[in-house]
């Protein structure tokens, strides 16, 4: 079957805007051009695409099928449109990242009002999701890069590199302080509320099985749906539980929460940069990857100077 694909690109701004008069404002073409060209692909591929609606247009089973398909298309060939006409003017565009709440309090938000400072033109747009639906958006295309904490599961085309290591620690509100004063073995932590994430989480999996090696069997009293959550829940004193302890520290200090120390080793966790080696990216793409990169390095340099 041979489609114009000038037609894709035109259902593409149809369904991105739901409304004929705007897509064809979007592509300077006019609305009967648009609606001409929409009849001629449902013709062509023998189904309906849309459906009339009073306010606009939305799509059919089959339009919606097509249309996560001519999305990726699309995007990719506008971005790299977009790079070629840019190649003179470097420090322009949009770069689209999917981070999890932990790798954008301990790495991102460190590294991007530099980035901010010295690519003003470049804009950056911050998708919070789940590692796995993250993961899930990096490899349909839909995102540029992914900032991620382990442990998660990829795999080729998907490439990562390690942003930095960090630590976590258990930790409780102050109706717990008498448990800082010595190390608890880890089977008594069972006795106390547990505060996780969900069961949908790597994290939920990486201290269930962490748990299970010990030959315990735990499983959150309260669950939340993300790691930002977690320190209102335990500071209020509704249950202890792992985290990154950069980010535990200013409640420490101020003593509104407390360490818990374990008898054994709690697993060591890392921020990755993950993107998609099969795929190019925009010139602000690339721009911005790199500069993680830089930002990796030091993080390096920082580490080793203090050691």
């Amino acid at each position: 079957m041979d489609i114009n694909f000038e037609y894709y690109k035109i259902f593409y701004f149809a369904a991105k805007y739901g409304n004929i008069t705007k897509a064809a404002a979007a592509l300077r073409s006019s609305q009967p051009n648009v609606t001409r060209v929409m009849k001629l692909l449902e013709s062509q591929l023998n189904c309906g695409l849309f459906i009339r609606e009073a306010r606009g247009i939305s799509l059919t089973e089959e339009g919606k099928l097509l249309y996560s398909h001519v999305e990726i298309a699309c995007r990719h060939l506008l971005n790299a449109q977009e790079a070629l006409c840019r190649q003179d003017s470097l420090g322009q565009g949009t770069v689209e990242i999917g981070a999890t709440e932990t790798a954008l309090h301990l790495f991102l938000l460190e590294a991007l009002p530099g980035f901010k400072l010295e690519y003003p033109g470049i804009k950056i747009k911050i998708h919070n999701h789940s590692t796995r639906e993250t993961l899930k958006s990096l490899a349909g295309g839909r995102l540029d890069l992914a900032v991620i904490t382990t442990p998660f599961q990829a795999s080729k085309p998907l490439s990562w590199e390690k942003a930095l290591d960090f630590k976590e620690i258990l930790v409780g509100g102050t109706h717990y302080a008498g448990l800082g004063e010595t190390p608890l073995k880890l089977e008594e932590v069972k006795k106390y509320p547990w505060v996780g994430l969900g069961r949908e989480s790597a994290t939920y999996h990486l201290y269930k099985d962490f748990f299970i090696e010990h030959m315990i069997d735990m499983e959150p009293d309260m669950e939340v749906a993300t790691s930002d959550l977690m320190l209102p829940l335990i500071e209020n004193n509704l249950g202890i539980g792992f985290v990154p302890e950069k980010l535990a520290l200013p409640l420490l200090k101020e003593g509104s929460l407390v360490q818990i120390q374990i008898d054994c080793q709690v697993p060591g966790r890392s921020i990755q940069i993950v993107s998609d080696t099969e795929r190019g990216r925009s010139l602000a793409a690339e721009t911005f990857y790199k500069y993680l990169k830089k930002q990796t390095i030091h993080n390096q340099d920082r580490r080793e100077t203090l050691e």
